[in-house]
Order: structure tokens, then C-alpha cells, then sequence
């Protein structure tokens, strides 16, 4: 399985390949159109700011071309942190700046009492929502992944959330539509739980 993780300045790209490469993947890190148009699958990982975020894809060229692999051709992609962040239509970080749109959505910064800190980091337990789907429909309950962020993904259709997390107030922490699924935690982090659901990803036929 040829799997493209994208290179675009911003991402913790060592971690997820190597992951990846734990569960059989063909694993290529790529920074060019060209290359992105030859992926099977697409891994959009990320770490930092969301303006920033867009700003490289956009500078390096990546947006059209993964227009065209992911919402034209079909192929499946898997978001991750800021790679889920970046879907939704705006994001607050910052200031506001457009997102790539295809999950209807904003990106907000985490709403918690004084007493917890932000960013939210460490492992917290995800919760699986709505439909079963066939990437996060088997995290089993109080199954625990490694979070680093603060943001989330408010959507606007609530049946865009396929999981969620509490951290003060419950919150969205993975999205899915069509041959798109996100999650705002780490599964390259996330030891065996996080394999477990990149296998899945693998394997999935939208």
C-alpha cells in the first residue's frame, strides 16, 4: 500500500512515517504535486499555527493537486492535529484565515475553566459517535490517545463528528466524510491504539 505523507514545513513527519512503516506501508514522504498525484493514500499530518499551515500548502502548491487526488479521484486521506484542523472552513488561530473547506466547519480555541491548562496535552479517552465508521468504529470504550493541541474542530453538521473527547467540556476530536477521516489526537503517538486505527486506515475502502 502506497501511502503519501505530506511534506509541507509543518509536521511531525518522522513519527508518522515510522509508524506506518511499523504496520507494512509503503511509506513516501512528499513535497510536490507530481509526487502526491501517484499516492494510493494520503496522510496530512501537522504541528504549529493553522494561517501558517495554509500559507505552505498553498506556496508549495499541494492545495490543487490534493483537491484533485481526494476529492476528485476518490482517494483516501487521513487529517491529523493541525492536518484535521486545516479541513474546516475558518480557523481562529490567530486572527482568521480560510481553511481548505471540505468538512464545513471553524476552528476555535479550547473553552476550559482556569484550573485546566492549554495546550491540552497528554492522553486522554476518545469516545466513538453516530454512525460506525470503518476507520474509528472499533476504538473500544475508554481506549486512550496522545493529544497535543489548542484548537478543535467545531463542526457545522453534527454527523461529521465521529468522535469525541472531554477535556473540561466534551469536544470534537475526529471528523469523517466521505473518503476523509481526521483526527485532532496523534495515532503515530498513540502506541498500539494508534497502530491499530492506521491499520484500519490502510484497509479501508471507501
Amino acid at each position: 500500500m502506497s501511502v503519501a505523507v505530506i511534506d509541507y514545513g509543518m509536521g511531525n513527519l518522522h513519527s508518522v512515517r515510522n509508524a506506518l512503516s511499523i504496520i507494512g506501508a509503503d511509506v513516501e514522504i512528499v513535497d510536490t504535486p507530481e509526487q502526491l498525484l501517484a499516492a494510493e493514500r494520503i496522510v496530512l499530518p501537522g504541528v504549529g499555527a493553522f494561517g501558517e499551515c495554509l500559507a505552505n500548502l498553498q506556496r508549495t502548491g499541494l492545495v490543487e493537486s490534493l483537491a484533485e487526488v481526494v476529492l476528485r479521484k476518490g482517494r483516501p486521506l487521513l487529517g491529523i492535529c493541525l492536518g484535521m484542523q486545516v479541513l474546516a472552513d475558518v480557523g481562529e488561530e490567530m486572527g482568521e484565515h480560510a481553511g481548505l473547506g471540505w468538512i464545513p466547519g471553524r476552528i476555535r480555541r479550547l473553552a476550559v475553566d482556569a484550573d485546566l491548562r492549554v495546550p491540552h496535552v497528554g492522553w486522554n479517552e476518545v469516545e466513538v459517535v453516530g454512525r460506525t465508521h470503518p476507520v474509528l468504529g472499533a476504538i473500544k470504550p475508554s481506549s486512550t490517545f496522545y493529544f497535543v493541541h489548542s484548537y478543535v474542530f467545531e463542526p457545522e453538521v453534527d454527523e461529521h463528528t465521529a468522535a469525541r473527547c472531554r477535556y473540561g467540556a466534551p469536544f470534537t476530536c475526529a471528523v469523517a466524510r466521505d473518503n476523509i477521516v481526521a483526527t485532532q489526537f496523534h495515532p503515530e503517538k498513540s502506541q498500539q491504539n494508534g497502530l491499530a486505527l492506521l491499520e484500519r486506515f490502510l484497509d479501508w475502502k471507501p
